[in-house]
């Protein structure tokens, strides 16, 4: 069975980035990650073209970070509401949803995230102070503090 060597155009989690060059077994390339659209095979003519794109990627790179590291301390400067509808002693109908921290940073006027970057340590089933990291970039991620309160349904 052996290895494949592939090219990937879109982030898989514990693998890499668009644009890396992995090796993977055989199988997973075949079965999951060329039918998904998240590979394709290498070739000399792709290898080409994944060092172009690396190259614009490390010249957008310097001013990409410094965004990220401002939107980082914007994020982490105050706590951030979400309203939910909760029932009696302050539970969630459900949990809060990582579209929902999405919504409340845009509403908050603190800038666009994500929402597949968002991450919570354990679900948010109730009322009052938690905590959500959001990846900005492979290399700087934002601790939110989330103030969840509730409205009676």
């Amino acid at each position: 069975m052996g290895t494949t060597k592939l090219i990937l155009t879109h982030e898989v989690s514990g693998l890499g980035s668009a644009g890396d060059v992995v090796e993977v077994k055989g199988g997973y390339a075949r079965n999951y990650l060329v039918p998904q659209g998240l590979a394709t095979g290498w070739t000399r003519g792709g290898q080409k073209q994944v060092d172009a794109l690396a190259k614009a990627r490390k010249s957008r790179e310097a001013a990409s970070i410094e965004e990220a590291q401002a939107l980082k301390a914007r994020l982490e400067a105050q706590p951030i509401t979400i309203s939910v509808r909760t029932g009696q002693a302050g539970r969630l109908f459900g949990s809060v949803s990582t579209a929902d921290v999405q919504t409340a940073v845009a509403e908050a006027g603190l800038g666009s995230i994500d929402r597949r970057a968002v991450e919570f340590a354990s679900p948010v089933r109730q009322t009052g102070s938690h905590e959500a990291t959001v990846r900005l970039r492979e290399d700087v991620s934002a601790t939110l503090h989330l103030e969840v309160v509730g409205t009676r349904a």
